[in-house]
């Protein structure tokens, strides 16, 4: 999965090419691995290059402020699939299928066929690598269907709700 980065105003690219606990990523063109665990929600304990890391991780409403050994960084996350408040408009036209951004579990779906939605309401709750992604409308519509079924396993792109 590739990811666009900006970290404190610098922006960076990343692709995801393993997940972890035995991550290998790619970031600005380098390939490295990490192992990652997650004690407990928000924290990570990373050892890369020989050397461990704690970090935590606190999500706002724009970014994620990430802690490494006293260092805070603040880090949007912009993930090309997925829409942004920035690039896209309320209250669009037509339909709008709401995907998978990840292969994963379907933990809760959030609403039913028929309900009026606004944009940024949460529509679907999907869980990847011990992580839960809610799953959010770009729009003001109504339901028009909901392919995903709590307790099932979905792949990146999977259709999961039809917005309209």
């Amino acid at each position: 999965m590739k990811l666009n980065l900006v970290i404190d105003g610098s922006e960076a690219e990343m692709e995801i090419v393993s997940p972890a606990p035995a991550c290998r990523f790619r970031f600005d063109g380098k390939e490295r691995g990490a192992d990652v665990e997650i004690p407990e929600p928000g924290i990570y304990s990373v050892l890369l290059d020989g050397r461990s890391y704690d970090a935590s991780v606190e999500r706002t409403e724009r970014a994620l402020i990430v802690t490494v050994d006293g260092y805070r960084f603040e880090i949007e996350v912009r993930d090309p699939r997925r829409w942004s408040r920035g690039s896209s408009r309320e209250g669009g036209e037509g339909r709008e299928t709401l995907i998978a951004p990840m292969p994963g579990k379907v933990v809760r779906v959030l609403v039913a066929p028929g309900d009026a939605v606004g944009p940024g309401q949460g529509i679907v709750v999907v869980e990847a690598m011990k992580m839960q992604n809610e799953i959010k409308s770009s729009r003001s519509g109504r339901v028009l269907a909901i392919q995903a079924k709590e307790g099932a396993t979905v792949a990146a792109g999977e259709a999961l709700a039809t917005i309209g």
